[in-house]
């Protein structure tokens, strides 16, 4: 009995610890990226940086809730599009503004000597990426 209350509460703590590692770890980046300000940018909606900030944190809120206790939608098959397209959106937004911090595909195309073609070396990721992900969804994961 006492022992399986000391494992409970390192399991606690433990899990604690870790959720604030991954949490300051994913704010970090987004912080670091500028990922927020730069949005507001590109689309001109500097008034409306603090809805940008509250759909981040709300949306983090409800993922971890629905993921703790096992969440399930009723009439997925007509939401999971939608979940997807808003999903797929924020890993754009984040890659795209990691490449934008880091300017990677410039040096890259620059050393590979394809400077003129930096277009399909984009287009050619993004395909490359999106073709990957299809085939895990649709044939790897079954």
């Amino acid at each position: 009995m006492r022992m399986s209350v000391l494992n409970g509460a390192i399991s606690i703590v433990l899990g604690i610890a870790g959720g604030i590692a991954v949490g300051s770890g994913v704010i970090a980046l987004i912080l670091v990226l500028d990922m927020i300000p730069r949005l507001a940018q590109l689309t001109r909606t500097y008034d409306k940086t603090h809805w940008y900030e509250g759909a981040l944190i709300g949306g983090s809120l409800l993922g971890t809730v629905a993921d703790f206790w096992h969440w399930k939608v009723h009439g997925a098959v007509l939401l999971s599009p939608i979940i997807g397209l808003f999903c797929g959106v924020f890993i754009g937004l984040l890659a795209a503004a990691l490449t934008e911090v880091l300017n990677v595909l410039p040096v890259l195309a620059k050393r590979l000597g394809m400077k003129s073609y930096l277009f399909g070396l984009l287009l050619a990721m993004i395909l490359g990426k999106m073709t990957g992900s299809l085939f895990d969804f649709f044939v790897y994961q079954r």
